[in-house]
């Protein structure tokens, strides 16, 4: 059974007996996508789920529609997991999918979107986060008929596609939230850190130029990073309090990292990031922003101040800071939305027709 169809398993165990809406699932393929950088994919497949059902307003435009854009490395089925199974989309809680037509979409390579463990492998096309944001676009409004987002919400990699939304369709929105990200370019330690993952994979001789049998071991190296910079030092201490507890608890991690990403998918993803700068043309966002970040982030460290000098340059926009708590998981908080749900509510609120 693939994950999805475990996911929706999972769903219809957890909210079915409450009588919620079920996820939908489904896939449309893009004709002769083409990318930034030249290529051209004569058949592009974008997975999505959907919750709820648009309402049009008198004019026909859609007004309860909410966009939410996963991670590096993840994919929409997370959103119907645990960290937001029972924290957003049940009655009476901020996204409400009896009230929203939420749209959780598969970003290119990753999940069950087109992506180079397909078959094409390193003959994929290159793609970068404006791609993500073109197709996830073209999903929207093409296929699924939506011409207005009530909100656009993205953590990590969702997050900074959430900055380019706002500034390449200023007008398509109410609402933007990043999470656990930054509108700039990615520099200093967020940017070795990507480096050594790629370096990992792309220096190991068994990956043999994107050509494997079976997976390099450079993928485990590069987990290894995924996981000790996506994690709060708070929790980490937590999960182990001793010496002999931290070794258990890396061999465990170890068993799943030898089971986790494609080594192409993995690489492809984090070579995408490197083009990113919103910071040029924040100012062209008309959108209100609510932007979120954690105090425990070491990928985005709030003593730089990049996100406090973003947001000034963006006419309606705020600022908040998480504070690192044993509720949140650095980088990783992004994925526990009973943390910063409420600031869902209080977006949502600022931003109604009054």
């Amino acid at each position: 059974m693939k994950r999805a169809a475990l996911i929706l398993c999972l769903w219809c165990a957890v909210a079915g007996a409450q009588q919620d809406p079920a996820p939908e699932e489904g896939n449309w393929v893009v004709r002769d996508f083409a990318f930034r950088g030249g290529q051209r994919l004569p058949e592009l497949n974008l997975h999505y789920f959907t919750l709820g059902k648009p309402e049009r307003d008198a004019a026909g435009r859609v007004r309860n529609a909410v966009l939410l854009l996963h991670g590096t490395g993840s994919s929409a089925a997370r959103f119907l997991t645990a960290g937001f199974l029972g924290a957003l989309f049940l009655p009476g809680q901020p996204l409400d999918a009896a009230k929203y037509f939420l749209i959780l979409p598969d970003a290119i390579g990753h999940g069950e979107s087109s992506k180079p463990s397909d078959g094409l492998h390193a003959k994929f096309p290159a793609y970068d986060y404006d791609d993500l944001v073109t197709a996830q676009y073209r999903l929207v409004r093409e296929h699924l008929g939506v011409d207005h987002l009530r909100l656009v919400v993205g953590m990590e990699m969702g997050g900074m596609q959430t900055w380019l939304w706002g500034e390449r369709y200023p007008d398509f929105m109410d609402a933007l939230m990043p999470l656990g990200c930054a509108p700039a370019q990615i520099t200093g330690r967020q940017r070795i850190y990507r480096d050594m993952v790629i370096d990992a994979i792309e220096s190991d001789p068994d990956w043999k130029g994107g050509e494997y049998g079976a997976p390099p071991r450079g993928v485990v190296t590069a987990e290894f990073l995924l996981f000790l910079m996506n994690q709060g030092a708070l929790q980490l201490e937590h999960w182990a309090p001793a010496g002999d507890i931290a070794d258990a608890q890396f061999q465990a991690w170890r068993r799943r990292a030898l089971h986790a990403d494609d080594a192409n998918d993995l690489l492809y993803a984090f070579h995408a990031s490197k083009s990113y700068d919103p910071a040029p043309s924040l100012g062209k966002i008309r959108a209100q922003v609510l932007a979120v970040n954690f105090g425990d982030d070491v990928l985005n460290p709030p003593e730089l101040g990049i996100v406090e000098r973003g947001v000034r340059r963006i006419a309606k926009a705020r600022y908040v800071l998480m504070p690192a708590s044993a509720e949140t998981r650095g980088a990783a908080t992004g994925m526990r939305a009973r943390v910063w749900r409420g600031y869902v509510e209080e977006l949502l609120r600022a931003t109604a027709k009054r």
